[in-house]
């Protein structure tokens, strides 16, 4: 089981938060299509990551709905067939959601920072820093707390739910009845 200490920030203006990622961490690494689909499950969360290419990767992860720096811990599983997976878990799990963004990926040292273009939410910025086996919790999230600082992330920014949670949020927003 793998764990990282991980933010999430609502990107005001994308533009400036670029020029200070590249400053801190150079230029991309890969801008990435992810297609994520979300299944119900007893525990945590299970997603399917499908890239677009004909891979993906199942990943389960559990998180809590907090904001600033908390923990996570995951396995991942790659797959050679994402679509015909999606549709073994679909039918006997059942869908709960898709999150579908563009991610450009930076690494600056053992953080992966991640700008996110997420369809119908907007832009955000995810802080990952990979944690080694056995390491004490604190030091990941004052890493984490260093980076936001060295990117202008304020804690205004930061979000306490997934992109799955935000988009079922938004779907059920009550609208005014003519």
């Amino acid at each position: 089981m793998a764990r990282n200490i991980e933010i999430k920030a609502c990107v005001p203006d994308r533009a400036r938060l670029v020029e200070r990622v590249q400053t801190l961490a150079g230029d991309a690494v890969a801008i990435i299509d992810q297609d994520d689909c979300f299944f119900a499950c007893a525990s945590g969360r299970l997603k399917l990551r499908d890239f677009g290419d004909g891979n993906g990767e199942l990943i389960a992860y559990e998180r809590p709905d907090q904001a600033g720096p908390s923990a996570s811990t995951h396995f991942r599983t790659e797959t050679r067939d994402p679509a015909g997976l999606r549709d073994a878990l679909s039918a006997s799990l059942g869908v709960i959601g898709r999150v579908r963004k563009s991610r450009t990926l930076h690494i600056a040292g053992r953080t992966r920072i991640h700008l996110d273009q997420v369809e119908a939410l907007g832009d955000f910025m995810e802080l990952e820093v990979v944690l080694a086996a056995g390491e004490d919790l604190e030091q990941g999230v004052a890493e984490a707390r260093q980076l936001m600082t060295a990117l202008g992330v304020d804690d205004v920014d930061l979000c306490r739910d997934a992109y799955i949670d935000m988009l079922a949020a938004a779907v059920h927003v009550d609208t005014p009845q003519d």
